[in-house]
């Protein structure tokens, strides 16, 4: 496979039993099939050895804000999103394969980011918290009062419109 960033020839390294693409002598990033990100996604699920062998691959300097295509699909650009909501690390992803494409250190700065799934998620969380908390408590509040009215008038037609009035629901007989 052809590197999207320097058109190097990409290097297949394997890291427990995720085997990825990396371009060694090039720029340095790093390719992952659909699926294989999330694999390698934390901390512990890389070997030591293996993140020292990527620090190393890493001979050009090349623009980071340079469009690029997707390496699997002809000419399929790829759309750039944020890692997290600490919006340190942006990487590319291919939205026809899912396939994603890491420049040379996002990966070492994602582990430094959030360590762990858990840790990205409580971050997510106090920040959804400060940005909509007071919002989404209103809303809540607001649909607990709605229900209370609902029920209020669900109660009111049960006594005009019993519904063991109807055929068939009662026990002591029909119409």
């Amino acid at each position: 496979m052809q590197c999207p960033r320097c058109k190097n020839t990409m290097t297949e390294m394997n890291n427990h039993d995720v085997t990825i693409d990396v371009c060694f002598n090039g720029c340095g990033g790093i390719w992952f099939d659909p699926y294989e990100f999330k694999k390698m996604d934390e901390v512990h699920e890389s070997d030591e050895s293996f993140l020292a062998q990527l620090s190393e691959s890493r001979n050009k300097l090349i623009g980071l804000s340079d469009k690029i295509d997707c390496p699997k699909c002809d000419s399929q650009p790829f759309y750039r999103r944020f890692f997290s909501v600490a919006k340190n690390v942006e990487m590319d992803e291919c939205p026809k394969c899912g396939g994603v494409w890491l420049d040379a250190g996002e990966l070492t700065q994602i582990y430094k980011t959030f360590p762990t799934e858990e840790e990205r998620k409580k971050a997510a969380k106090e920040i959804f918290d400060d940005m909509f908390g007071e919002d989404l408590q209103n809303l809540k509040q607001e649909s607990q009062e709605n229900l209370q009215r609902n029920r209020r008038i669900a109660r009111a037609f049960r006594f005009l419109c019993p519904s063991y009035y109807i055929p068939g629901n009662q026990d002591w007989g029909a119409f």
